[in-house]
This record gives C-alpha cells, structure tokens and sequence, in this order.
C-alpha cells in the first residue's frame, strides 16, 4: 500500500509531464538535431556538421538581430520588473476601488496578442493613427513616424509589450507581498523604522524568491519576442527591430533553410539559458 500511495503524486504529475516533454522537450531536440543539417533543392537535408553555427559567426545579418536582441531584453525587462513591482506596491493598498484598479491593469494580458497588435498598430499610423491625432490637436507635436522609423520601432514595441505584460507580473508581485506577515510591519513601525528602511530589510529580503521567478520569466518571455514584430514591424525599419526569433523565422519559412533557422534558435536557447543561471546566482535565496 505505501508504495502505492508513492506513485500517487507521480500520477497526477504524469499529463503535465506528457506534455512538456511533446510540446518543450521534443521540439528542442528535434532543433537541436536538425541545426547540423542543411537544405536540399528536393526538399530534403543532408549532414552539415558546424557548418551552419560558422555560417551565422561570419553573418552580419545575425549579429544585427542579435545585437537588437540584446538591446530589447537590456531595456525592457528591468523597465518591466520595476515597474510591476511598484505598480503591485500601490494595489496592495486597503483602499476603495482597489479590485477595479487590479482588474484593470491585468486586463491588457488577457486580450489576445494579436489583436491587440493589430489595434496598437491602427492606432500607431504615421497618416491616421489616433495617437498623432492626439499629439497634433492637444500638443501640437508634429505627426511621429513611430513604426516606421528605425530610431522610434524598438522603443514603440517595448512601450507596447511593457503596457501588455506590467499587470502579468504585477500579480506574481501581488502575491508574494500579501505572502509577508503584517506583524513584521508593525513591529518595525514601532521600533520607528522608516518607510525606506522597511522597504530595504523587510520587503525586499521577503520578496526575493519571488524577484527572482518574475525575473528569470520576464526574461525568457521577452527574449522569445515574436508576434509583435511580426505584425507591426516585419522586422523592420532597417533591422530595427529584427530580433533574433524573426530572423529565425525568415530563415525557416521565407528561404526555407531550415538547418540555419534552428541554428538560430539553439544559440537563442543557449543564450537566454546563460543568463537565466546568472540571475538565479544573484537571486538565490537561503532561507
């Protein structure tokens, strides 16, 4: 009977198991397998060794899209760290309409991402767009290029991406500040500890485990970037804003080199997996 009641909680995770190993683990490998091959004219692939990884080293194309990669994840992922921290610092509050603003704000994450790119960028035309509209008649600011300009794309994609993605990570926030016993609080209020200290040694300390998880998501979700660019920029103005998974993608559905395109997404999986380790070394908790 014990051995039995051992294999329980292995049974339940059995499913989620099933299908990460189909949908995460397989695709990978199967990546993996076919970087070392290249396309043939009949559609098939031959053995190709490095060949393709030495191809993308000497490519100017590739350290373009990797170079905006960087650039993207640098910006946008302390911007919507901290700002999901602050937002869920002020939805923590005890005050009237709270559970309308905490609704609000998560909202834009529930909306499909295509739709809502295909709004954003209605609303971002250079000609008819709702924003300029705005800018001119109430700021009298000059019609904007925004996606069409090669110094405005990336930064209208982060504001975009920060305004779907700060209520998601709110919550995670959310959650583990309510997670911290009030008594700590109290007590450190009569001891007269200030708001700045309380926040220093008592919230952040408590908070880590969870800044780390918010972290290392964040991070992997904006360096996996993909349907935004595609829709609203083609990777462009002048590779503005072609970050690695499009150019992935161009090779593998635009020139059908397949072998260079998951050339591509190993180094992105490389990569994103030598930064998530040095973040789980600077957020790793003892307690």
């Amino acid at each position: 009977m014990k051995k039995r009641e051992k294999l329980v909680p292995y049974l339940f995770l059995f499913p989620a198991m099933l299908v990460l190993i189909i949908f995460k683990l397989f695709p990978i490998i199967n990546a993996a397998f076919t970087s070392f091959h290249e396309s043939t004219l009949g559609g098939g692939s031959t053995w190709a060794g490095l060949s393709n990884y030495l191809f993308l080293f000497r490519d100017a194309t590739f350290w373009k899209s990797f170079g905006v990669t960087l650039k993207w994840s640098a910006i946008i992922n302390p911007f919507q760290i901290i700002s999901a921290l602050a937002l869920a610092i002020f939805v923590n509050k005890q005050i009237k309409w709270i559970g309308f603003f905490r609704t609000i704000y998560f909202m834009p994450i529930v909306i499909s991402l295509g739709v809502t790119s295909i709004i954003w960028g209605l609303m971002l035309n250079p000609n008819s767009g709702i924003i300029n509209s705005m800018l001119c008649s109430v700021f009298k600011i000059p019609l904007q290029p925004f996606l069409t300009s090669s110094k405005q794309a990336l930064w209208v994609i982060i504001i975009f991406a920060s305004w779907r993605s700060i209520g998601y990570w709110m919550i995670f926030f959310l959650a583990g500040l309510q997670a911290i016993s009030p008594e700590l609080y109290e007590a450190a209020k009569i001891d007269g500890a200030t708001k700045g200290k309380i926040f220093r040694y008592i919230t952040m300390p408590l908070l880590k485990r969870t800044i780390a998880f918010v972290v290392v998501a964040d991070t992997c979700a904006n360096f996996l970037i993909f349907s935004p660019v595609f829709i609203l920029t083609k990777g462009g103005p002048q590779m503005s804003t072609n970050v690695m998974m499009y150019e992935a993608y161009k090779n593998a559905f635009l020139y059908s080199d397949h072998g260079l395109s998951s050339a591509i997404v190993m180094i992105i999986i490389f990569v994103m997996l030598l930064l998530v380790g040095v973040e789980m070394r600077i957020f790793r908790t003892d307690y």
